[in-house]
């Protein structure tokens, strides 16, 4: 195929659970392994879902047999949104379902498999931009904001759409970074920095700088699902220059990451709904 091409693989689970003729459940199995995975090093399973509301249960079988001794465990889905399910423990709980509902169902799954209960650092660093969050904050200057914030529209609405890549991202479930630069410049590395959070600072970072950023995230699971903005402490009005003689230490940024909170990227102060993807 030419082009730029794109792709997923997407289990869609659907079908009707009814209690007529003494029914009220629904399955849905795999065949068995031709050969058995070995799972003895791992802590348990991860499924990425996309829920519609109702409780479902997962049974692991480590038997080809019929009769084998089925291990359970039982989840509660929130609708139309995607969740991440770990599962380390497996227990029988013989209670019936207090949710249950009759009719159709419908559980996406994109993801099975196998994880390790060790530091998560983000597999996937996306270098974004300060500003997107800001064209459509009700209430904003906008002739204090950057050229890019003030232009959105006549730039053919760039913030917008890096906003819609970063939900993309973070509604993934991949352990993610997202790097949120103000103006880049080609000053080297080595200035004080000031990182924040909910995209409302303004002003310049080195390019060397955010790339150090970028491999340093790839390494501290305090990095992992954070979305943040970057700045150096020094001016516009004022050029930075090292002395290659005596370049100052590379910044720990562990520091800087340690400070950063889940789940705030600025879209709280939207006045509207979450941005579609």
């Amino acid at each position: 195929m030419g082009g730029v091409s794109q792709s997923t693989f997407q289990i869609d689970t659907t079908g009707v659970v009814s209690t007529a003729n003494n029914g009220g459940f629904t399955s849905v199995r795999t065949k068995n392994f031709p050969i058995p995975e070995d799972l003895s090093a791992y802590d348990g399973f991860e499924l990425r879902l996309k829920g519609d509301g109702r409780r479902y249960k997962l049974i692991v079988r480590t038997s080809s047999d019929w009769d084998t001794i089925g291990y359970t465990t039982g989840f509660d889905t929130v609708e139309g949104q995607w969740q991440s399910l770990m599962f380390s423990k497996f227990e029988y709980d013989g209670k019936l379902n207090p949710t249950f509902k009759e009719g159709a169902f419908q559980l996406p799954v994109s993801t099975v498999k196998a994880f390790i209960k060790e530091p998560v650092t983000p597999r996937f660093v996306h270098i974004g931009s300060a500003g997107v969050t800001r064209p459509e904050r009700p209430g904003l200057d906008l002739s204090k904001q950057p050229p890019a914030v003030r232009l959105n529209k006549e730039l053919g609405f760039i913030l917008t759409f890096k906003l819609k890549g970063e939900d993309v991202i973070r509604e993934s479930g991949v352990p993610y970074a997202i790097v949120r630069p103000c103006a880049l410049t080609e000053e080297p590395a080595g200035a004080d920095l000031i990182f924040e959070q909910g995209d409302n600072i303004t002003g310049k970072v080195s390019r060397e700088e955010v790339a150090r950023i970028c491999i340093a995230a790839l390494d501290s699971p305090y990095a992992c699902d954070k979305t943040f903005e970057v700045k150096s402490v020094i001016p516009f009005s004022e050029p930075f220059t090292v002395d290659p003689e005596n370049p100052p230490p590379e910044n720990d940024y562990d520091v800087y990451f340690k400070s950063l909170k889940d789940g705030v990227t600025g879209k709280e102060l939207l006045d509207r709904s979450p941005v579609p993807v």
